[in-house]
This record gives structure tokens, sequence and C-alpha cells, in this order.
């Protein structure tokens, strides 16, 4: 007989049920939500087990309680900011959603394992950012292990060269992340160096891999955590810090039962990122940076026949036997891989639905989704180089062989033209047989 009813709520579940009734009624938590949601896509969560439609946005600041009553536990937000969130839909072309986007916040995603680490990552980037102009930054708890550091729309240019800046996301995005990375990197080896090892000479060059923003997030209708929403895993509230707090901030200091409210908008100043945005587009093109790598398009995909799991090459092995951390970035190897060896559509959704069983935490299936249709609607481009951190930063290692290949392609197409020229020599050699 079929077992109808519904799986009982776990402690934790329970638990942030009863908050949330309570936190989302306060009328300061609807007004600061509210107002940060302005022209912003924003969806609700139901304790991270299903999301709402999309695409949503919030009418009325009492929306917020209202979906609380239907079980909604948080809210996310885009980082794109949109002249009508309602008519984004899925499948639409770049040029629909440049007609529809009129700006975007850069939201640096700060995360670890250790936040200690999360929060040193947070001051060095400050630090940067400071040293680049921008003295009015927003940061935020993630609710969980991280941090969230946000330069608003107002502190960009609207063009640059006659581009228009709206039109560059995620491209100009993910280049001032990649410039970050790549400055703060020697400055965050040493502190976390000073935080890690009691021998500050011996330095750490592994654990700053750990805590870097990670690209793939700046990427077209991404959602983060709204400010001052609930976090289902830790029952905390994301809320909005001062740069000058971060140090001494716990995480008992997010218990949602006793936020203070404070804007994660800064009151920044027209242009006031201008700097740190051509500095990172001259250091970009001065570098010839590998974004051609996966943005150009010139890649024509190679196709392979008869190809079994025991051919990829033992980086894409290894990571569709499920992984435990890293799985976005994981995704978004395998994605391109796939579709670098012309795999065809169905197999490769099947490939990819299969290797999110065997992760220890599945991605969300409307994630997937959301990453499939995009790829689809772009050029296919090569999946990393085997020397970027997206390997290493996932716990998958390449062998010296692969790393001699550069690319899980180039690997791919070696090893086949040695399958081909291995058959061939055989076909030969029976051929000469024949005759003797």
């Amino acid at each position: 007989m079929e077992n109808n009813h519904p799986k009982p709520m776990s402690l934790r579940e329970q638990r942030i049920q009863k908050i949330t009734h309570l936190y989302y009624s306060r009328h300061d938590i609807q007004k600061n939500i509210f107002e940060f949601s302005k022209n912003r896509e924003v969806v609700p969560s139901y304790m991270m087990k299903c999301f709402g439609k999309r695409p949503d946005s919030l009418q009325y600041e009492r929306d917020i309680f209202e979906l609380a009553k239907k079980g909604a536990t948080s809210f996310h937000c885009s980082e794109e900011l949109w002249s009508n969130p309602l008519n984004l839909s899925t499948g639409m072309n770049e040029k629909q959603l440049a007609d529809l986007r009129i700006g975007w916040d850069l939201l640096i995603d700060i995360d670890s394992k250790y936040f200690d680490y999360s929060k040193v990552a947070a001051q060095v980037i400050i630090d940067l950012l400071k040293f680049h102009g921008i003295k009015n930054i927003g940061v935020k708890f993630s609710g969980s292990k991280g941090l969230h550091l946000l330069i608003p729309w107002k502190a960009f240019p609207k063009e640059i060269n006659k581009i228009k800046t709206s039109n560059m996301f995620p491209k100009w995005p993910r280049i001032i992340v990649k410039y970050i990375m790549e400055k703060i990197k020697p400055r965050l080896i040493e502190r976390i160096t000073e935080l890690s090892q009691p021998n500050k000479y011996v330095k750490d060059f592994h654990a700053s891999e750990q805590v870097m923003p990670d690209l793939i997030l700046v990427s077209p209708r991404h959602l983060f955590r709204a400010p001052y929403s609930l976090h289902e895993k830790t029952a905390l509230a994301s809320v909005v810090l001062t740069p000058d707090e971060i140090s001494d901030f716990q995480l008992k200091d997010a218990d949602p039962l006793k936020v203070e409210i404070k804007s994660f908008v800064p009151d920044v100043r027209e242009e006031e990122a201008k700097e740190l945005l051509i500095q990172a587009l001259d250091w970009h093109k001065e570098n010839n940076n590998d974004e051609k790598e996966y943005t150009k398009g010139d890649f024509k995909p190679i196709k392979f026949t008869n190809l079994s799991e025991k051919e990829f090459p033992p980086c894409i092995q290894k990571i569709l036997k499920g992984i435990r951390d890293g799985r976005k970035r994981a995704l978004f190897i395998l994605i391109n891989f796939f579709r670098s060896i012309s795999m065809d559509k169905d197999e490769l959704e099947k490939r990819i639905y299969d290797w999110n069983k065997k992760n220890k935490i599945p991605l969300k299936e409307g994630y997937i989704k959301s990453q499939l249709s995009w790829t689809y609607r772009n050029k296919i481009v090569l999946p990393p180089n085997y020397d970027k951190d997206y390997y290493k930063g996932i716990g998958i290692i390449p062998t010296e062989e692969e790393l001699r290949y550069k690319n899980p392609v180039s690997y791919m197409v070696k090893k086949n033209f040695n399958k081909q020229k291995n058959l061939k020599n055989k076909d030969n050699f029976k051929n000469q047989s024949s005759f003797v």
C-alpha cells in the first residue's frame, strides 16, 4: 500500500518553520528585503527543497510575509537589474536580455568551509577595492560560512569606449573578479598562513584557493540570498555588516531574533568603481587571459564516435563518480566538455543528471536546468584548462599526462588519434598477413 504520509520534518526544519512566521512578520525586515529587491528577479525558497516559479518579483512589502505563511523560508535575488523582471523567460537570446537589463551590481561571493578564511578574504578584497578608490562597499553575512561584498550599479560608468556597460554582463564582472583574484593572491596567502600555521615562514599556498571568489556564480540570472533572508541550514539571518565589523563578527551575531537592520546597498558616488573597471579591463587585455577560451566561440566541436566513459580524461572520470565540494564548478566543466566533443543533447543531459545523483549533496534540479538552458543558447566553448583552479578547487588533481595536453578536449583528441592509429596498424598487419 502506498504511503501518503509526508516525511516528518527534522528538528532543524521545525525550528526554521517556527522562526519564519515571527521573523518575516517584522515590518523592518519586510521593508529592507523589499527595498533591495526593486528591479530584481526575486524567488522564494521552500526549505531549499524547491524554489518558486521564475520569473517572479515582489510587488508589495507584505508579499514577503504572505509567502512565508505559505512555507517560504528564504528569498533570493538577481545580480542583474531589469526594467521589468516579469518579462524574463527561459530561452531569451542575448539581445532580448540586454533590452531588458538596465544594469548589474558586482556581487563578490566569498565562501569557505572555514569562516575565518572567509573573513580574511573579505578584508583583503576590501583593502584592494579601497586602493582603487572605492570607499563604499556593501558587506553581508551569507547565512552560513561566507560573506557577500557588493558594489552597486551606480558606482560603474554607464559606457566605456562607446560600449554600454549594462550589455557587458557577465563578461565584465567576470573580468573584474578575475583581476581581484589575481591581485589579492599574494596577500591572501600571507594572511591565511598567519592564521593557520604557527610557522608563518612556511607559506600555505593551497589554503587560499579554498576561499577564492567563485567565477561560476557571476552568470546570467544567477540568484543570491537577499539581505536579512534566513538560511535554512543554519537558522541564521543574512545580516548586513560594516567593513569594520568583519573581524569581530561571530555567527551568534546573526541570530534572527536579535538582528538590527542596516542597508546592504552603500551610498556610493557616481562612477566610484570606474578606475577598478578600467584597470581590470587593461589587465585582462595585457595578460591575454584565457577568457577567449570560454567566450570567443571560434572553437569547432569535435565529433567522437562509440565513446565509452573509460576513454574520458581521468579528471572527468573522477568528477563523474560524484563530488562533495565544488558541484557548480564541476557542472560547468562537464557541460562544456560534453558539448565540445559533440555529445548528443539527450545523452548529455542523462549523464549530467546521473552524475548529480552521485554527489553527496545533489544540486537542485532547477539550477541544472537553468545552466543547461543558458549553455544551449550560447556558442560551444572549451572546458577550463588543467592548470586553472577549477580542478584543484574541487579536489580533482590532473595527472602528469593530462597536464601535458593542457585541456580535457586536447587529451581526448590525442588519445582518439592514437586509438585510430593503432586500429589502422592492426588492419594493415592483418592484410599483410593474408598474403603470407
